[in-house]
């Protein structure tokens, strides 16, 4: 893929963001940290990525999120040659609903 994230600052980031207790101080840290459209685009390309996991179609999931199919095969693309970060999140919230 493009730049190398992995720096100081990013480590940083990543720390803070490990020490989210609950949603509730996900929207205070996430809601200053980021502009709305910002957070709205990175929800919508996780809600993409879940729909295409489940075998939605394109234009379903276009027309569900409002996502260009531009950004659509983006995610695609992510999932599918990706670092399997969707997966790994898709993985543990599958175990984490099945300990419930």
């Amino acid at each position: 893929m493009g730049k190398n994230i992995r720096n100081e600052s990013v480590n940083h980031l990543f720390e803070a963001i490990l020490c989210l207790e609950n949603a509730e101080e996900c929207y205070s840290f996430f809601e200053d940290i980021c502009t709305v459209n910002e957070l709205l685009s990175l929800s919508q390309r996780y809600e993409v990525a879940c729909m295409l996991r489940n075998h939605n179609t394109y234009l379903e999931i276009a027309e569900k999120t409002g996502a260009s199919t531009a950004t659509i095969s983006r995610v695609n693309r992510s999932l599918n040659y990706g670092n399997d970060g969707y997966d790994m999140i898709f993985s543990k919230l599958k175990d984490k609903e099945e300990r419930r």
